[in-house]
């Protein structure tokens, strides 16, 4: 995953997978354990992965916000793996 920081929006990259089983597409996310979803097509599925993505970073940080009370340091976190 990395992120680039263009005017307020930062955009990641993350690893998706996609698996045909059966009449279906699985496809799910590596670095975030949760992200998954199911298509009839790989162009649905992959579209249904962005989608779930999408909310899951959301709900996490919405509950991320309430759940936490005090001062709180926040800050970017880069990181380089092999």
């Amino acid at each position: 995953m990395w992120s680039i920081k263009y005017s307020r929006y930062m955009i990641r990259k993350f690893t998706a997978n996609y698996k045909k089983h059966g009449k279906w597409y699985l496809g799910w996310i590596e670095e975030i354990p949760g992200v998954n979803t199911q298509g009839k097509t790989l162009k649905e599925t992959k579209e249904n992965l962005k989608d779930a993505l999408s909310l899951i970073l959301e709900v996490n940080r919405v509950l991320n916000k309430k759940e936490i009370s005090g001062k709180v340091i926040r800050e970017p976190l880069a990181l380089a793996l092999k």
